[in-house]
Formats: structure tokens, C-alpha cells, sequence
């Protein structure tokens, strides 16, 4: 994250998160989304599903009052989408890597 600056990151969270945060909280009540991801956690819910709830809780922050580890987080999600759109499979719509994208904020049908 050093080398990108507040705005950047703002401006990259921007474009790559999609979904507004109803949608997104719509989303994450699904079984579909509930479906997919890293669940190694103790709590088991996956990481892509925090995430969502974490990009909520941004998006319905001010620009103004978003912390440090706000924007961390940001470029977490920026690079998330940007690695999982690379891999995009021959058939995505229903698949479990656009499941996995709604989780991080990022619906590819848009």
C-alpha cells in the first residue's frame, strides 16, 4: 500500500466494487454466497464472506472518516478482484468464481 496513494486506492475500490451495499448485504444472506471461499477460519465463515461485510461497512463510510486500515483493506479487495478476474473460467455466470467475486463486492455480470 506504500506505494499507492489514499486517493488511488479510493479511486481503484471505485471501480472495482460494483455493488451497492443493499445489494451486497442482499448477496451475502445467500447460500450461493455462502457457498464458496476459504473456511478455514474457527468461526467458519470464509474470508471472501468478511470481506463483503467489511466493503459494506466502507461503502456506507464517509471518504472523509475512512481509517488507515480502511483503505489496507481497500487494496486488499482492488487486488482480490483484480487477480480472480484474470482467472475468469469458460463458463463463469453460476459458477463458483463469480460467487466468490459477489462476495468481494465485484459482480461480473455487470
Amino acid at each position: 500500500m506504500a506505494d499507492k496513494s489514499h486517493e488511488e486506492i479510493y479511486q481503484e475500490f471505485k471501480d472495482v466494487v460494483n455493488m451497492a451495499p443493499q445489494e451486497l448485504e442482499d448477496w451475502l444472506q445467500t447460500e450461493e454466497s455462502k457457498s464458496v471461499g476459504d473456511t478455514s477460519g474457527s468461526d467458519k465463515e470464509s474470508t471472501g464472506h468478511k470481506s463483503g461485510k467489511r466493503i459494506i461497512e466502507i461503502k456506507r463510510t464517509k471518504k472523509a472518516e475512512l481509517t488507515d486500515d480502511d483503505y489496507k483493506h481497500m487494496n486488499k479487495v482492488v487486488g482480490y478482484v483484480h487477480r480472480h478476474l484474470a482467472q475468469k473460467p469458460k463458463q463463469a455466470e453460476g459458477s463458483d468464481w463469480a460467487y466468490s467475486l459477489k462476495n468481494w463486492g465485484h459482480d461480473p455480470t455487470k
